[in-house]
């Protein structure tokens, strides 16, 4: 059985598809362009949800709240994951 690297459940042969027919429908020209805006726009994205992250957090502390336990379940959960991979890392399949 041969496996086949697949991005999002879509193969290589219907992404070349996809992008056949997004430069048919908007030309060779304006491909980089709309790639460059919707760049943009999930940077622009993303850095609303870090400010959102930084109000929440800054309004936590100015209202004296503990966000102590954000921080130790991060910890917990890394140390659990750690944990894990030591266990399954001799039994994992190589493909």
């Amino acid at each position: 059985m041969i496996l086949q690297p697949t991005f999002l459940f879509i193969s290589g042969a219907e992404i070349a598809f996809v992008l056949f027919i997004v430069i048919m429908v908007f030309g060779a020209d304006k491909v980089p362009e709309i790639a460059r805006n919707l760049g943009k726009g999930m940077r622009t994205l993303k850095d609303a949800t870090n400010d959102i992250k930084h109000e929440i957090t800054k309004s936590a502390d100015k209202n004296g709240i503990d966000t102590s336990i954000v921080s130790d379940v991060k910890k917990q959960l890394d140390s659990v994951k750690d944990d894990l991979g030591d266990f399954t890392g001799s039994v994992k399949r190589k493909l």
